[in-house]
Order: structure tokens, then C-alpha cells, then sequence
């Protein structure tokens, strides 16, 4: 009984301090409705074991950018539905409970224009050498930038399958931003299928689905400019959608 009691106590007070840690990092940079619509909606994400960090900085970002509160709200409730989807749709590749990074990359995904369904095969397809969080946050930047979202699974699917590594997944944003400003009129879309070839061709090549030894990526990254911006958005997990609500 006394164990239960000091459990039950710990509880109690650890649930006080995170409740203090959100009203801190909002007080003074979003308005008092909003402050306390997040804190409602991250208690409750934290007991279902979701990441409070994005609907925080959701809604701190909006306010700096000078957003209504109602839009904010609105914003900041969507996200709450996608990191709920984005943990249902980890927890179907298998019984471990997905990490608070994958499950917060999983919503960007969604927020991105990629369904349920495609986190769930991207998931999948990332075990056991890819990081989940990694594979949709990269997923989600391709979407972004245009590349249709079953492309976006079949290349990353294909990549993967051809033996490449995290540094091949990280790289194919600027890939396909190199295709599209060298070649005349080339959508993402497109160079994002020429990748998706390329790799197929490889992983179907004898010999060819054992990981490389080396990468020119990096040599790749330090001759783009471009290629070291959008790696260190897909790395840092930045957000590189516009804000909408």
C-alpha cells in the first residue's frame, strides 16, 4: 500500500512540473486562449504517450508570425488529430510503441499530403537499418516540394531496397532538386522517377544490395549549396512547409 502511495505521489507531482513546463515555455508568446487550448491539448497527447513539443511549437511559431488565434487553435488541433493518426499508423508495423520522434514526424508527413496508409508502408520498409523518424521526415519533404506522395513511397521504397543508406535516404530532396534545376523543364515529379529507376536498377543488379563501402554524398553536399540547406532541415527535423492552418 505504501508503494502504491508513493507511486500515485510521484505521479502527481511529475504530472504538475510537466504542466508547469508547458505554461512556461507559452507564457508571453501566445495569447492567453491559446496558452490554455495547448496546454489542454498536450496534457492529454502526454498521457496518450504522444510528443508535446510540436503542438507547443506550433503554436509559437504562428504567434510570432502575427496568425489569429482562431487560426492558431484551429492549427494547433489539426496537428493534435495528425500525431494520434501518425501513432496509430506506426503501432500497425509492430506491438513496440513508437517513439515520440517518429510518431512527431509521422504528423508531418500527414501534414505534408501523405496518408495513413503510407506511413505505415514507409515504416515498415525502414526496419531495421533506417531511423522511422528519419525515413518520414524525408518522405514528407518530397511531398512537399511536389513529388507525388505513392512516388514519394516508391522511391524511398526503392532506395532502400537497392542497399542504401541512411546518408542515400537523407540525400533525395536535394537529388531531386538538382534534377529539376538542371534539367529544362523537369518537374519533381519526374526527377523523382529517374531516381526511382536508377535505384531499382541497382537493388535488381547481382551483387548490387549489399551496402556501399563509401558515399560521394558528402562531396556531393559541400559543391551544393542546396543540398547542405535541405539535409539540414530534413536532420534538424525543421519544418519546411509554409505555416498553414
Amino acid at each position: 500500500m505504501k508503494t502504491l502511495r508513493s507511486f500515485l505521489v510521484l505521479t502527481l507531482i511529475g504530472s504538475a512540473l510537466h504542466a508547469q513546463d508547458i505554461s512556461a515555455r507559452l507564457a508571453g508568446r501566445v495569447s492567453p486562449e491559446v496558452a490554455a487550448l495547448v496546454h489542454q491539448l498536450a496534457t492529454s497527447a502526454a498521457a496518450r504517450g504522444l510528443p508535446v513539443d510540436p503542438l507547443i511549437q506550433k503554436a509559437i511559431e504562428g504567434s510570432a508570425k502575427g496568425v489569429p488565434a482562431d487560426r492558431i487553435a484551429a492549427a494547433v488541433r489539426a496537428l493534435a488529430a495528425q500525431l494520434d493518426v501518425a501513432a496509430a499508423a506506426l503501432n500497425r508495423v509492430g506491438p513496440a510503441h513508437p517513439d515520440t520522434n517518429a510518431i512527431a514526424a509521422g504528423a508531418f508527413a500527414l501534414n505534408a499530403g501523405l496518408s495513413d496508409a503510407n506511413v505505415t508502408d514507409l515504416a515498415r520498409v525502414s526496419a531495421p537499418r533506417h531511423t522511422e523518424a528519419t525515413t518520414l521526415r524525408v518522405a514528407g519533404t518530397l511531398v512537399a516540394m511536389g513529388v507525388p506522395a505513392a512516388q514519394t513511397v516508391e522511391l524511398v521504397t526503392q532506395v532502400i531496397a537497392a542497399g542504401g543508406e541512411s546518408a542515400d535516404v537523407v540525400a533525395l530532396p536535394a537529388q531531386v532538386t538538382a534534377g529539376v534545376s538542371q534539367g529544362r523543364g523537369v518537374t519533381p515529379a519526374q526527377a523523382a522517377a529517374g531516381l526511382a529507376n536508377a535505384a531499382a536498377a541497382r537493388a535488381n543488379a547481382p551483387g548490387q544490395q549489399r551496402p556501399r563501402p563509401a558515399h560521394p554524398y558528402q562531396l556531393f553536399q559541400r559543391s551544393n549549396p542546396t543540398v547542405s540547406v535541405i539535409a539540414s532541415a530534413v536532420s534538424r527535423r525543421t519544418r519546411i512547409l509554409p505555416w498553414i492552418a
